[in-house]
């Protein structure tokens, strides 16, 4: 995020000649330097949730890194953060120590966006997204604790904001990737993939910048389930 953005001119009218004449201003069209600080974050958002590059993720999370430096009153550069390293965990082919300190790094940067009193709904979906990462560097190792972690930081988020839809999504993939002995599977799935459908069309972020991650996600699940019935 360029500094130039934060430090804006405003411009100002030329006087006019005439004694007469009243001096004017012309109205200022640059945009204030909040303005262009949600402008500059909104734009790193988008790269963040457009791709899926371990490397392009990693300069993300700088860019969010120093957004925080300028607003570091604004809890939504951490929250990104946290995201931008557990999606590198998911993408990532590093071996799992490597994965582990990403997810670290993406705990250590949720509780400062908790220090900053950011949306507890949202932090608590994104901690149980973060047990899932943790969980799928080890599933045979690791399935019983963090399933269950999933399941009771999901279970507060709801008490806090039913509404949110990402608790429908990473509660399904939570049941999704649970073996159908466990009361898992696909099937077991479905109903809360669709759950979090409904949800997510009922939904409206309070602001541009505002979390509104997991609905490509979502679509992406339930083509696979259209897909596999007419096979």
């Amino acid at each position: 995020m360029k500094t130039a953005l934060l430090t804006l001119t405003l411009a100002c009218a030329a006087l006019t000649t005439q004694a007469q004449a009243p001096t004017t201003t012309a109205a200022a069209t640059t945009p204030t330097p909040a303005n262009a600080y949600t402008a500059q974050l909104a734009a790193t958002i988008q790269e963040l949730m457009s791709t899926g590059d371990p490397a392009q993720l990693k300069l993300v999370f700088n860019k969010l890194e120093r957004a925080a430096a300028v607003a570091p009153q604004d809890w939504l550069p951490r929250y990104y953060q946290a995201y931008a390293r557990a999606i590198t965990c998911f993408v990532s082919k590093e071996d799992g120590d490597v994965k582990d300190a990403y997810l670290d790094q993406a705990e250590a940067a949720l509780a400062q966006a908790r220090k900053l009193r950011g949306d507890e709904s949202e932090l608590l979906v994104l901690q149980a997204y973060i047990h899932q990462a943790r969980l799928g560097i080890s599933p045979m190792l690791r399935s019983m604790k963090y399933s269950a972690l999933v399941t009771e930081t999901l279970s507060q988020a709801k008490k806090l904001n039913p509404a949110n839809p990402r608790i429908y999504l990473v509660q399904a993939n939570n049941v999704y990737y649970t073996p159908a002995m466990f009361g898992g599977g696909a099937e077991a799935a479905k109903p809360l993939y669709q759950e979090a459908q409904t949800r997510f069309a009922a939904f409206t972020p309070s602001s541009a910048v505002a979390p509104n991650w997991g609905e490509r996600q979502l679509k992406g699940r339930l083509k696979q389930y259209e897909t596999a019935a007419v096979k």
